[in-house]
């Protein structure tokens, strides 16, 4: 198994979930960043007891590179991104080039490697976007999601999973929160009163991406059932008391986030723990398409931050921060 973006915040908490608890001959960490490869390699070090850890240092820009390092690879968690909204806005270029480019190049690699199984992770921003990395990742999803008109007939898959905020990841609010708090800060800066988002911990994103990799059939965009909280709530969880400061919504940033649209209903099916997008391309319709024991949805359903059925309270929240 490889995983692209492997020494970020889910890529560590996946490796070291799969060290635990799988019994794998080779996991390649794949990611650009030379320092943290080697303080990675020193922190699993004891983990790694089979010495299975490949660090491989590579950009998923570089095809070559991508393609050396799959040679005997049969999984991909394609997790690498350029993540941040602000910074993708004012660096349009490399967003392309990383979230665009990157996943056709992962695509690409993985076809001509042979692997069979392919899902990469995307993001609540992908659906209905209004910025630049919103975008970008939707133009990822579809790109994965087309690929399976290349690759069904050889039995080689590519699905995506689509989940919200990370508690404790890096690309998160909390960690800013946290480092405010930490310097004893008077406020936290709130962006509107009103904005929601989605939330799901580190191991609920490693269970969900892991799941879904068992039950792909190609093509399918997974959407994990979670709950939303109002960014007020979640500074008060944190933080009791202390004051919150609206600073006003930034640049590309929406109030309410969609993990599933509306134009997207008549290709959703309702699960217990989740709800698959199914694809509208060629392979799959003209094939046979997968069935899941699950039921459609309604044509005018949409799955928004602010009109979820499950909320976190300040209690549950709190726990999950001492978990991550």
């Amino acid at each position: 198994m490889l995983i692209t973006g492997g020494t970020g915040s889910f890529g560590q908490h996946f490796i070291r979930y799969l060290l635990k608890h799988a019994n794998l001959s080779r996991l390649v960490v794949f990611s650009r960043d030379e320092q943290k490869h080697f303080d990675m390699e020193q922190d699993f070090r004891d983990l790694d007891e089979k010495k299975i850890l490949r660090y491989f240092i590579g950009d998923v820009r570089d095809i070559g590179r991508l393609e050396m390092a799959l040679r005997g690879v049969d999984y991909i968690v394609h997790a690498a991104a350029m993540k941040h909204v602000s910074l993708a806005e004012y660096n349009p270029f490399e967003c392309v080039h990383t979230n665009i480019l990157g996943a056709e190049n992962v695509v690409r690699a993985a076809i001509k490697s042979g692997v069979k199984h392919t899902i990469a992770l995307s993001t609540d921003k992908a659906a209905n976007p209004i910025n630049l990395y919103g975008a970008s990742k939707l133009a990822s999803d579809k790109i994965f999601t087309a690929a399976n008109n290349l690759s069904a007939a050889t039995g080689q898959f590519f699905s995506v999973v689509r989940y919200g905020n990370v508690i404790g990841s890096r690309g998160s609010v909390v960690p800013l929160f946290q480092k405010l708090i930490k310097a004893k800060s008077d406020h936290l800066p709130i962006t509107d009163m009103q904005m929601t988002r989605f939330w799901i911990t580190l191991q609920q994103s490693v269970d969900f991406v892991l799941s879904s990799l068992k039950m792909m059939q190609g093509g399918e965009v997974f959407v994990p059932k979670i709950p939303s909280m109002r960014v007020p709530d979640l500074a008060e969880a944190m933080a009791p008391g202390l004051e919150q400061r609206v600073i006003g919504i930034r640049p590309g940033e929406k109030l309410h986030e969609i993990m599933i649209g509306r134009d997207d209903a008549i290709h959703t099916i309702e699960m217990d723990d989740r709800y698959i997008i199914a694809p509208s391309c060629a392979f799959w319709i003209q094939g046979e398409a997968p069935q899941y024991e699950g039921k459609t949805v309604s044509d005018r359903f949409e799955y928004t931050s602010d009109a979820n059925e499950e909320w976190l309270d300040a209690d549950t929240m709190r726990d999950f921060l001492a978990q991550s």
